[in-house]
């Protein structure tokens, strides 16, 4: 099954309602990268006239997240996969509207590939860039993804 922004965004309104209620919304996914958006709004807010750090950290990780799931999928394999580590860089402040993009796709193929010859669990960083629609860079996040085949 193709994962698509339309699947992704179901997905996301029955298994991570914080984050749809939020506005992530996952905008374009590929073979290379995944683009998910979020508009400032007041539910999303915090006391700085800004998007809320932690609702930044949703649309990011999922721009992480949703790529792998599509490459796992590809791959037919069962594959877990869970984030173990993350950092973040705020720039600027978060209005109007954001979008995340991860351009990490060949790399999960690599971190994937191993996997699967060697039985091993790996781990993966992953980076999720969020920039405003004047093309300022307001935050960056990064993802240690790990993954192991399951037996």
């Amino acid at each position: 099954m193709t994962l698509t922004p339309r699947k992704l965004n179901t997905y996301t309104m029955f298994k991570l309602p914080a984050a749809y209620l939020c506005g992530v919304r996952t905008k374009h996914i590929d073979n290379e990268k995944c683009v998910v958006g979020v508009t400032f709004k007041w539910i999303n807010q915090n006391p700085f006239k800004s998007m809320f750090w932690a609702v930044q950290g949703m649309a990011a990780e999922f721009s992480t997240g949703a790529l792998m799931i599509s490459k796992i999928q590809e791959s037919g394999k069962r594959i877990s996969m869970l984030v173990i580590s993350n950092n973040a860089t705020f720039t600027k402040k978060a209005t109007g509207k954001i979008k995340f993009t991860c351009n990490d796709g060949k790399a999960i193929d690599e971190v994937l590939k191993k996997a699967i010859e060697t039985g091993e669990g790996q781990t993966l960083w992953m980076q999720s860039v969020g920039v405003n629609e004047d093309g300022g860079v307001v935050s960056t996040f990064n993802f240690e993804w790990s993954v192991k085949v399951k037996s």
